[in-house]
């Protein structure tokens, strides 16, 4: 999937896996739970170092990516986006520069950026070649409690000077979600409000349709 087929369907729901769960089979299922639920995006974030598992789990969700029409997303790891031939890699402040995959996975590879709540990393990582942005978090948010909170009208900034889609993170819930798109959000990732459920695939629509 090349980059410009990923811009034209950059909306709706990215879906991130909780990074918590180390039960492969759990994270194949739930993902499959909301790729029926419609998501569009999703990425793989594991911070363990069972590397065998890891490339068990990514093949996997490739396979059901790509059955679904989906993107697929890795985070921060050139070695496993290449190994899988994900669509992409998803890179934070701390992570692999953009730069270094660019050089290492090529120009049809997406790269999204973490802008935190900082609009001149948005700036550099558009000037630096990146598909998306991610701004967050904007709401009190289990996976990630100790990030700076993000104001709603740096999406609106982003999107008057910046040519590059917005994706907002951070506490997003099918009810407070739609200030985000109203503002210009192009996608809403979200990890425990559609992992963190007892119906995944209903979950997925909730968010689905503030987009409709």
């Amino acid at each position: 999937m090349i980059v410009e087929t990923f811009r034209k369907k950059f909306t709706g729901l990215y879906a991130i896996t909780d990074a918590s769960v180390s039960d492969s089979q759990k994270i194949i299922v739930s993902v499959e739970q909301t790729l029926r639920g419609g998501a569009n995006v999703i990425q793989f974030r594991d911070k363990s170092n069972n590397q065998k598992q890891r490339l068990e789990t990514c093949l996997a969700l490739r396979k059901l990516t790509k059955q679904f029409n989906a993107v697929f997303i890795i985070n921060d790891d050139i070695k496993l986006t290449l190994l899988t031939k994900a669509d992409g890699i998803h890179l934070g402040q701390n992570d692999s520069s953009l730069t270094e995959a660019r050089n290492q996975l090529g120009e049809k590879t997406i790269i999204g950026i973490s802008c935190y709540n900082r609009f001149d990393l948005a700036e550099l990582a558009t000037k630096e070649g990146a598909n998306y942005i991610a701004f967050g978090r904007f709401f009190p948010s289990r996976t990630k409690p100790n990030t700076e909170t993000a104001e709603i009208k740096l999406i609106q900034q982003a999107k008057q000077e910046l040519d590059i889609p917005v994706v907002a993170i951070g506490g997003i819930t099918a009810k407070n979600g739609g200030a985000l798109i109203g503002a210009g959000a192009d996608m809403l990732a979200v990890v425990d409000g559609i992992f963190g459920q007892t119906n995944i695939e209903a979950a997925t629509k909730d968010y689905q349709a503030l987009f409709t």
